[in-house]
């Protein structure tokens, strides 16, 4: 499991299945920062995981703050389906 913070909207919502740098992610959450103060384009912050991970993300068995966070570009995302 892991946090992405995606600069720009690659048009997708809570469940969705990208991928990144040749890796298959679910999307468990996502918090939309940055449309009234922020940069110009919004931020997603993002917590994905693979689909096994999904239980644990449910019962919260892990520690938001020890997960490792990469900022990237929405172009970088590649949306394989947009939400379950």
């Amino acid at each position: 499991m892991r946090r992405f913070i995606i600069c720009g909207d690659p048009g997708i919502r809570k469940r969705a299945v990208i991928e990144y740098d040749g890796r298959r992610y679910v999307r468990f959450g996502i918090n939309r920062q940055g449309d009234w103060y922020g940069p110009e384009q919004p931020q997603f912050w993002c917590t994905v995981g693979s689909a096994d991970e999904e239980e644990a993300y449910e019962r919260r068995e892990y520690i938001p703050m020890h997960l490792d966070v990469e900022a990237i570009d929405a172009d970088e995302v590649e949306v394989l389906r947009a939400s379950r």
